[in-house]
């Protein structure tokens, strides 16, 4: 499977709930993330379980979600772009539309390196 393809088979599993599914199988085990200007996190182990905290504390906080989609991928020499658009409505009333990049480095076919970029939900 060529870049592309793995990029496109990890969004579909993005896309159908399947996020930790494609978090074990395409990340890297010395994976570096970083959530826009925050502290980076190293290491699989470390990952996954900010991920998994992450996920909990947004599920609790939303009330219906509306969607999501791939805007657009880019794809370069070991280096991917993936445009997100998240539609939710939190708990309370309040809906959003988040808009997020996340650019993604590859090395033995894994992500070895993934940064976030997003506006804040409004």
């Amino acid at each position: 499977m060529n870049l592309k393809e793995t990029v496109e088979e990890m969004n579909r599993m993005i896309m159908s709930g399947q996020n930790m599914e494609a978090f074990e199988k395409y990340y890297h085990d010395d994976v570096v993330m970083q959530e826009n200007a925050n502290p980076i996190c190293e290491g699989k182990t470390a990952n996954r379980e900010r991920e998994k905290k992450a996920q909990e504390q947004m599920m609790a906080s939303i009330e219906q979600f509306h969607g999501a989609e791939v805007k657009a991928v880019a794809i370069g020499d070991n280096t991917t772009m993936v445009e997100w658009s998240f539609d939710m409505t939190y708990k309370g009333g309040n809906r959003s539309k988040m808009e997020q990049v996340a650019v993604q480095r590859w090395k033995d076919g894994k992500i070895i390196h993934e940064r976030f970029y997003y506006n804040s939900p409004k």
